[in-house]
């Protein structure tokens, strides 16, 4: 490609990602130039539906957030489907109180060595940059490490408080955003034997059994575990595995649906990329098949994918998650010990609880939580360009 048609793509996107190399220009444009209608579209049916000042819940905000919301409105959308905004609201001066109390050293010490790590290929989070989000990064995840001791602090959630940092552009709201994520959308992630993220993982096995049973057959018959393949797609919300826009767009129905979302993009991935799959003959053939179907032009595509994800694994409702939730639960504790879920544990000097019971999703009550993983990081997708 020649310097000059190079050059028609932003190095940098809007969110402050440094482009890759090989980034296909032109499978960007002319995806971008059919997207840009339908943002401009959704832009103003948004403007008209928040001049009223809230964001009920509804069948019509329903069918707008799968349609996608627009960059200038995501913050305030999130923080109101989510219950942030309620949380925020009923107490003020709370956020501030935590960085102004008692002082933990190994918690600070903790996210200062991952401020560094955290985005390297964005320029608004290196220290050259003015202002650096960096120090917002900090704030954000000191105050959720006092606010939620069963935490503290865990590599993984830098990647997580990033992404709302760069939406919100509002320290507050991306403590109170982070707070719904890890305290309530995800079911029992984070506890202290992670059980909540292992019953999720098997519940997609199963929803892969009844949906996609070949795909299913060739797991059992090379006895891969799903926690093998799919582990980064739960645990970080699809962060560095999928486009950034196409993971706003799913954190978009993520705050209003709740964490059966999660199961959508998993199905639709690998009902998109059956035959590809069907294709492995080993263990490390299958996980490397399950990294490529990350990437492309299907999953860069993300209005497209979003529809997808609403039709192509067919039927998924909330009780039939909580049904299977509950099987697979009974069925890991009857273990005894459920597999081990590969984890990295940063000391932060934080004592960690056992979990309470789960409650109903999408918002369940907040349960103590693990340390995120920092899985190791690959290439990042490419990023895609929102008005």
């Amino acid at each position: 490609m020649e310097p000059a048609e190079r050059s028609r793509v932003p190095r940098i996107d809007p969110y402050g990602f440094e482009r890759p190399e090989d980034f296909d220009d032109a499978a960007y444009e002319k995806f971008f130039s059919s997207y840009l209608v339908t943002l401009t579209r959704r832009a103003i049916k948004w403007s008209r539906l928040l001049q009223g000042g809230s964001v009920p819940r509804s069948r019509t905000v329903k069918r707008y957030v799968r349609k996608g919301v627009p960059l200038e409105h995501r913050a305030r959308v999130w923080m109101a489907l989510s219950g942030a905004q309620a949380q925020m609201d009923q107490n003020p001066g709370y956020y501030h109180r935590l960085l102004q109390g008692d002082r933990n050293p190994r918690l600070e010490d903790a996210i200062r060595t991952d401020l560094n790590r955290t985005f390297p290929d964005n320029v608004k989070f290196r220290k050259t940059t003015e202002p650096c989000l960096q120090k917002t990064l900090y704030n954000v995840l000191l105050a959720y490490g006092h606010h939620n001791q069963g935490v503290g602090y865990c590599q993984g959630m830098n990647f997580i408080a990033g992404y709302l940092i760069l939406i919100t552009n509002n320290e507050e709201e991306s403590f109170w955003l982070l707070d719904a994520l890890v305290g309530r959308i995800l079911p029992d992630y984070y506890s202290p034997a992670m059980l909540g993220l292992k019953t999720d993982q098997e519940v997609l096995g199963e929803l892969v059994r009844a949906k996609l049973p070949a795909v299913g057959a060739l797991m059992e018959r090379l006895g891969v575990l799903w926690t093998l393949v799919v582990s980064r797609w739960f645990i970080c919300l699809f962060v560095d595995v999928l486009p950034v826009e196409t993971v706003l767009r799913i954190w978009d129905c993520l705050f209003n649906e709740g964490s059966k979302i999660i199961f959508r993009v998993a199905l639709t991935l690998i009902k998109q990329h059956q035959e590809f799959i069907l294709e492995a003959a080993s263990i490390p053939d299958i996980c490397d098949k399950f990294k490529q179907i990350t990437k492309g032009s299907f999953v860069m595509e993300c209005h497209t994918f979003m529809q997808k994800i609403f039709s192509e694994p067919g039927s998924l409702s909330m009780a039939t998650v909580a049904k299977l939730r509950e099987s697979c639960r009974a069925r890991l504790l009857a273990q005894g010990r459920p597999p081990k879920q590969k984890c990295h544990h940063r000391a932060t000097g934080q004592q960690h609880l056992r979990p309470g019971g789960r409650a109903a999703d999408p918002h369940p009550a907040s349960p103590p939580l693990q340390p995120l993983q920092l899985w190791a990081r690959q290439p990042r997708p490419h990023h895609l360009l929102h008005l």
